[in-house]
């Protein structure tokens, strides 16, 4: 007797099973070993599995689910949900994801080929720069030295820290930004400052002495300012790709006879999780003179 020989009217052998819910018997036994797709039954004298025939609709799920390159373990949670809804918010969820990466991956070839075909001025050209001028603000902020693959989760979690700050404090009273006071890069530290703008400038300092000094959190005053930027979209944001909006405001800079004046910033004006992978989330700026 075999692994793929029938057992009773109710149970497939891993064999039919895997006909009718066209997968291999080698993806079975590995979706049995993680316990995404379990037999209904496994003969314990020899170890051969069999499966209900309810179970197809799940397996024939977990192919189709494979072909979005979803990983087992996203796998599971989409088909243990319990609730068709939700399984399929899961799923909408994962897909987002991938069309961020894949929008990244797509900003970041068009930025690595400009710079392998030297057409880095003709890449520039794609971004519009523009001046504004923005008021002295009282900001909340925290700095802290961190490469550039730790950024992103840095920058979220210090920019609600701060905006939950400033709420208690008369509420956010402009945009907030990351500084950059040297070089952030998968070499250099930094350091990056983010900065929340206070309504309150004597709550906020007052804030920082009795509840801030777990993250070093201070209040300072920013001088007024007068910005050359660009709007870049969520996909473009991510580093390395991020460098040749960057690049290129720094390149229009020289062009037009100005000078930087103080540290480069990301100006994050929009809900980053509610925006999409080309929706506009920041300005790329620096102060000039």
């Amino acid at each position: 007797m075999t692994e793929d020989d029938g057992v009773d009217e109710e149970l497939l052998s891993i064999g039919a099973f895997a006909a009718r819910a066209r997968l291999s018997a080698k993806a079975l036994r590995l979706y049995d070993r993680l316990g995404l797709l379990v037999p209904a039954r496994v003969d314990p004298a020899t170890g051969y599995r069999y499966y209900a025939a309810g179970q197809v609709e799940r397996a024939r799920l977990v192919a189709l689910l494979r072909q979005l390159d979803m990983p087992l373990a996203r796998i599971a949670e989409v088909l243990d949900a319990g609730d068709g809804g939700v399984a399929a918010d899961r799923l909408a969820a994962y897909w987002a994801g991938v069309e961020t990466r894949v929008a990244g991956q797509r900003a970041l070839a068009e930025y690595l080929r400009g710079r392998l075909s030297g057409r880095s001025s003709e890449m520039h050209g794609k971004f519009a720069v523009e001046l504004v001028d923005v008021p002295e603000q009282v900001v909340i902020t925290e700095k802290r030295h961190t490469l550039a693959p730790e950024l992103p989760a840095w920058i979220g979690a210090s920019l609600g820290r701060l905006a939950a700050a400033a709420e208690e404090c008369g509420g956010v009273a402009g945009v907030p930004f990351v500084a950059y006071h040297a070089e952030v890069s998968l070499e250099s530290d930094g350091p990056a400052e983010a900065c929340v703008p206070v309504a309150d400038e004597a709550a906020a300092r007052a804030w920082a002495e009795q509840r801030g000094r777990a993250w070093e959190t201070t209040v300072r005053v920013e001088p007024a300012r007068r910005l050359a930027y660009t709007r870049i979209s969520k996909a473009q944001v991510a580093h390395p790709q991020i460098l040749a909006a960057f690049e290129a405001v720094e390149e229009w800079i020289a062009a037009e006879g100005l000078s930087q004046a103080g540290p480069c910033r990301e100006v994050y004006f929009a809900d980053w999780d509610a925006a999409g992978a080309e929706d506009p989330v920041c300005d790329v700026a620096f102060p000039v003179k």
